[in-house]
């Protein structure tokens, strides 16, 4: 059911109002929460410390839920408890933090001040290792994890692949100017968790709106509007191989980059900045004020950077750069039709022409939800379509087994989608829908009964119902 009140709190952080202090309580006047179709939308505002007190007391009972299932989920998936990742990211990347980003690290502390107060006790050591662990789970773990086996492994072999996107502007969009297009796709099990929109107004850069999840400083799944005059997504480079422990972690780097940044050059400068290849993209971003778009492939030794006042650029995960495709990364499906990221890099410029000319918010939905598979040439829902269906796909045309989720019926894909526009960005405004993209509900107690062989999921899998696209922002906001 849709819901929305206004100024809402998490059940952890209402049963702890009463022990506030004055200064506390004038922090969290600053803050709000609306709950509605799915979504957390959560704004803080003010000093590092007291806009992250405002987030993790308002959002407490949501992250104690969400790191339930991630301790349990690291273990089975991975083979190390969730504790180790966090040890080491607090051991390696807290000092790096200190050094570039002393306001991002106020902030953790403050989130965790605020769980704990909020009766979810946190240490800053916990909130490094939350924000971390993407990266050290999918991009350190991979180069280090043969120390800690005692059987040949190939850690990389389940490289995850995120996420479907466009971004139009000129003559491809109907009033000529930037519209953006994102959908996050990742394992149920944590992109459950992905239903927060988190509008942060600092007390030094640019106030930022972005999809994220309790307790994240940056977005990560990634979509940001910014009042820089900047819209920004990414699609996750697959199969990607390289990381430097001794550079800035790709979460840091992200958010002072949309934090300062008001162009796009300055944008990539400070996301290049210490790159570490943690977290490595295909980014796409929009200057509102210049109508201008880019595509930007970040990998650790690579880069290409491309701009243009006119058409689109499309992100299915599989690096356009030659460089990047065949010296960083593993098999990226780049001309396989059976593979997602094949079929999607064939599919997106069929529905971008689609539209061309006529391309706007409702027509980036529609894109969004789009699920015919290039393969097998017809409405067919799966892996290989744009809002991706992994858990109804048995997988019997996968070549490769060690390639992105090639596993039948494996619980994943789309779960989110959202939208923008050079008018909605002007109010940091934005269109989402929590769930998959095309709006089909998950089950996951029917999907565990007629799937068995996932039932180690089993009370860590939510269910997801259809929700409506919402508005965030934006003069239709209700």
């Amino acid at each position: 059911m849709s819901s929305a009140t206004s100024n809402t709190t998490s059940v952890a952080a209402s049963a702890a109002i009463e022990h506030l202090t004055a200064q506390e309580r004038a922090w969290l006047a600053k803050a709000s929460r609306t709950d509605i179709n799915g979504w957390i939308h959560l704004k803080t505002r003010g000093a590092p410390f007291e806009r992250g007190f405002q987030h993790g007391f308002l959002v407490a009972g949501e992250y104690a839920q969400a790191l339930r299932v991630y301790k349990a989920m690291t273990l089975q998936t991975i083979g190390m408890d969730y504790a180790f990742f966090v040890e080491t990211a607090a051991k390696c990347h807290g000092p790096i933090i200190e050094r570039v980003a002393p306001d991002l690290l106020q902030e953790m502390r403050g989130i965790a001040a605020g769980l704990t107060k909020a009766g979810v006790p946190s240490t800053l050591a916990d909130i490094i290792g939350w924000n971390a662990y993407e990266e050290l789970t999918g991009y350190w773990w991979p180069t280090v994890a043969q120390k800690y086996a005692a059987a040949p492994i190939n850690a990389g072999a389940q490289a995850k692949s995120h996420c479907s996107a466009f971004i139009a502007t000129g003559s491809a969009t109907a009033d000529q100017r930037i519209v953006l297009g994102h959908e996050s796709f990742t394992e149920f099990w944590n992109g459950q968790y992905m239903n927060t929109i988190l509008d942060i107004e600092p007390d030094d850069g640019h106030r930022m709106v972005m999809q994220s999840c309790p307790g994240w400083i940056a977005s990560m799944t990634d979509f940001w509007v910014t009042a820089g005059g900047l819209v920004v997504a990414e699609t996750t480079i697959v199969g990607f191989a390289g990381y430097d422990m001794e550079k800035v972690p790709e979460y840091i780097r992200v958010r002072r980059a949309c934090q300062r940044a008001s162009n796009i050059d300055e944008w990539v400068a400070l996301l290049d900045a210490g790159n570490n290849g943690g977290y490595a993209n295909m980014w796409l971003v929009g200057d509102i004020n210049a109508n201008e778009i880019a595509k930007y492939e970040q990998g650790l030794k690579y880069q290409n950077l491309s701009k243009r006042r006119d058409g689109w650029f499309f992100g299915d995960n599989a690096p356009d750069d030659p460089r990047i495709r065949n010296l960083e990364c593993t098999d990226v499906g780049y001309s396989d039709i059976r593979q997602q990221t094949g079929a999607r890099r064939m599919r997106w410029p069929q529905v971008l022409a689609q539209f061309d000319g006529r391309i706007d918010a409702q027509a980036g939905q529609t894109m969004l939800a789009d699920t015919f598979d290039v393969y097998l040439m017809r409405i067919n829902p799966s892996s290989r379509t744009i809002c991706s269906h992994y858990d109804v796909d048995p997988m019997e045309y996968a070549s490769d087994p060690n390639a992105v989720w090639n596993v039948p019926y494996f619980p994943g894909g789309s779960v989110d989608g959202k939208v923008t526009t050079a008018d909605m960005a002007r109010t940091l405004g934005m269109r989402a829908r929590f769930g998959r993209a095309d709006g089909v509900p998950f089950d996951a107690d029917e999907f565990l009964r007629i799937h068995p062989q996932w039932n180690w999921q089993q009370g860590y899998l939510v269910s997801r119902p259809h929700q409506p696209w919402t508005p965030f922002n934006t003069a239709s906001e209700r």
